[in-house]
């Protein structure tokens, strides 16, 4: 059959296959390692290096290797349970190599793959990838620094294998038949909320590890059943919902011949481990306590497990984890954040000085975003200058702040550097599809103190993903209204202005932790091709959501309903005016926008976003998808619920605010909600709630269950035909007419 975009879409997952990512750069800055499929449609990532070539200009290139590939290593598609709650965690969509780690000399890797441990040769020539030796079912292997062993985790104990002797042990691990306590693996709220995937760090010197011990038995447990097959027994999860009791995390400091001293800090006042590290000075640990209002960097005593403050911040809100910190330079000094002058700023400083007096080294318009890389004296990092739809890479080293993303061109970029190479990651409004460019430094000038001089592009990683199905990318990004709303406005590619009034569809996420508008054109690939169907859609960024300073995200505490819906309201009234305004003051309902036909979709908050539309301003709304929605934020785990809202116990008017449930009976505009019963991040429980209470209201509604759909949603067939199904809904709901046939139109 011809591809239609749905199916494209859907069978390239979202155009993710065959796009380089997850790069490591050896300490020479010699070698590039990434992660990569063989084609646009190929589920199964592999492993490539690529060797730099001197340091010329571009035209000097660099030569890819394949150095793993799980075809030719034979390995089954079969994860175990462990892996896919992983995978799930980190919203891992691929199969194959999804991650690797390397010694610290750049000579191999490990991966999992099936459950098993593998290493691979990184240099030219080096071993083919082949088993370790390690036991079933096997996650997150790790070489030590030496390369000689390599740590992982199986059935809830810490291993090691040694790669010289074949030997293969336990390190550390629960009592035998122990049912509940891991070792060396990150738990719930970790993984799913702080965005730390990892439980065990290596020491500089391979001696021993920081490994996490985290007691699953005191959180409550859940059931999720799969009622398209009764015969099987439900699975059960430990899932810490707001107000019950999290995980209980300890540190220990492990020694690889199996000696382990805990690592001391008042766990019951600073209860989440939110991330941390071991370099050459020690490990470093950042605490965080329960409301999430004081965060402790921690200093390790790496023989006696000894802690010592080195930054105490507090946050009448609370204090955001930002990915890469902390980190040191090779002097010592330790890279940190902090909230200054409105802005997330980059700290560097001395470890005396962090307890107070330390001053920023980035300017208060540049909002820090995450810290990509610390090498030597130079730090790697994002942040928006100005404008939160656009992220940019600088570097801060010893001749001060630089651009690195410096073309002048709107984008969102990232990247990775070390040994003085760095890997930046480009995406524009222009094209869809991501641009990867390798860089190297150029001569050090001493007349400057020794830095670098201009980085020069040496060779670039190719993407192998397909090109979008879609006619034409026609996106006007707006700021909107007297709070300048970040708004994208997408009409169909086939559409004269003017012509006509098109019913509107909101495409949102609007909720923290993650934008929706920015300036790169796969944002907005499935929104134009619901706008090529008829529509015009409008995307939109209020308040809560990240890149427009601490007080932009904090306007939400105590109210995930109010400012977020109102936001979305005001959008779409300043993008009616607008188009109103460039027709020449053609009606109220605009030239191009049909108020009397607005719809709203959404995923995840999104959902929980359209459902609330409905029922709180069927005056603005006319009909809403909602998809995998929280509908009782009770239900929803700790560490997001409580930031915002606090504890059920304290604050239980918030809830009551932000929740659904009490506000069934208001439901008066055709509303379809979407769950995966499979689902363990947002379980199907709120959809069935929600839609219990509106049967008792006596208010319709339809329900699609998704069986054995995890939150991603992401297997080919489902994720096709749900864009096919919701357009059809909002088609029938909005009395929407499919569009004519036209020369490139709508497929």
């Amino acid at each position: 059959m011809t591809d239609t975009f749905p199916r494209q879409r859907a069978r390239t997952q979202n155009f993710s296959l065959g796009a380089p990512r997850s790069f490591a750069v050896s300490p020479d800055g010699r070698q590039v390692a990434f992660l990569r499929s063989r084609g646009g449609a190929d589920p199964a990532t592999c492993l490539w290096v690529l060797d730099v070539d001197g340091d010329g200009d571009l035209a000097a290139g660099g030569s890819e290797r394949l150095v793993a590939d799980p075809a030719a290593i034979g390995a089954d598609n079969q994860e175990p349970p462990e892996e896919q709650a992983r995978r799930e965690r980190s919203r891992e969509r691929a199969g194959g190599v999804v991650g690797f780690a390397t010694d610290a000399g750049f000579t191999l890797a490990s991966f999992a793959l099936a459950g098993q441990v593998y290493t691979v040769g990184l240099a030219p020539g080096g071993d083919a990838a082949r088993p370790a030796g390690a036991r079933s079912p096997a996650i997150d292997p790790r070489p030590d620094p030496d390369g000689r062993q390599v740590a992982y985790v199986c059935d809830g104990a810490l291993r090691i294998t040694d790669l010289r002797t074949g030997e293969d042990r336990e390190l550390i691990g629960p009592p035998p038949g122990t049912a509940g306590i891991t070792y060396g693996l990150a738990e719930f709220v970790a993984a799913e909320e702080m965005r730390r995937m990892r439980g065990y760090w290596w020491a500089p010197d391979g001696s021993a590890l920081l490994v996490a011990r985290v007691d699953n038995t005191v959180v409550r447990r859940w059931h999720i059943a799969d009622p398209a097959h009764p015969d099987r027994e439900p699975a059960e999860v430990s899932y810490p919902a707001a107000g019950t009791p999290n995980a209980f995390v300890e540190l220990l400091i492990v020694s690889t011949h199996g000696r382990s001293v805990p690592v001391r800090w008042d766990a019951e006042a600073f209860e989440y481990v939110a991330t941390a590290d071991w370099d050459a000075t020690g490990p470093l640990v950042v605490v965080q306590s329960r409301d999430q209002k004081r965060m402790r960097l921690l200093a390790v005593d790496g023989q006696t497990g000894a802690t010592r403050v080195l930054r105490e911040d507090v946050d009448e809100c609370w204090l955001d984890i930002v990915p890469g910190v902390p980190a040191r330079l090779r002097d010592g000094r330790i890279v940190w954040t902090a909230t200054a002058d409105g802005a997330r700023r980059l700290l560097v400083c001395a470890g005396n000085d962090l307890t107070g007096g330390a001053v920023p080294v980035t300017p208060p318009e540049l909002e820090v975003r995450t810290v990509l890389s610390v090498d030597g004296d130079t730090v790697l990092f994002t942040g928006s200058d100005g404008e939160p739809a656009e992220i940019g890479v600088w570097a801060y080293g010893p001749a001060g702040l630089t651009r690195i993303s410096g073309d002048g061109q709107p984008g969102v970029h990232g990247g990775v550097r070390a040994g003085g190479t760095t890997v930046l990651t480009s995406q524009s409004m222009a094209d869809p599809g991501l641009t990867v460019t390798v860089l190297r430094d150029g001569p050090r000038d001493e007349q400057s103190g020794g830095q670098s001089g201009r980085s020069v592009a040496v060779a670039t990683i190719g993407s192998l993903a397909e090109r979008p199905m879609l006619p034409a990318l026609r996106v006007e990004l707006l700021r909107c209204g007297p709070r300048e709303l970040r708004t994208a406005l997408l009409l169909p590619s086939w559409y004269q202005r003017g012509s006509a009034s098109l019913p509107v569809l909101l495409d949102p996420y609007g909720g923290p932790t993650s934008q929706r508008v920015l300036a790169c054109a796969d944002a907005y690939l499935a929104s134009q091709w619901f706008a090529d169907q008829g529509f015009a859609v409008i995307v939109t960024d209020g308040a809560g959501t990240p890149g427009r300073g601490p007080a932009w995200e904090r306007a939400v505490a105590g109210d995930l309903a109010a400012p977020i819906l109102a936001d979305q309201v005001e959008a779409l009234a300043a993008v009616a005016e607008r188009c109103a305004a460039d027709a020449g003051g053609a009606d109220a309902g605009g030239a191009d926008l049909d108020l009397t036909r607005v719809a709203i979709r959404g995923w995840s908050f999104g959902g929980y976003l359209s459902a609330l539309a409905v029922l709180r301003r069927p005056d603005v709304f006319h009909a809403a998808i909602a998809g995998a929605p929280v509908t009782d934020w009770r239900l929803y785990d700790t560490h997001y619920t409580e930031r915002y809202l606090g504890h059920p116990d304290r604050d239980p008017e918030a809830y009551e605010r932000s929740g659904l449930i009490a506000d069934a009976h208001l439901l008066s505009r055709p509303l379809m909600i979407i769950h995966g019963l499979a689902d363990d991040n947002v379980v199907v429980a709120h959809t069935l709630r929600l839609s219990s209470a509106l049967l008792a209201a006596g208010r319709p509604h339809c329900v699609l269950p998704l069986s054995g759909v995890t939150h991603l949603a992401s297997q080919e067939e489902v994720a096709e035909n749900l864009l096919l199904l919701q357009v059809a809904f909002l088609r029938s709901a909005l009395g929407a007419a499919e569009p004519d046939p036209v020369p490139g139109g709508p497929s």
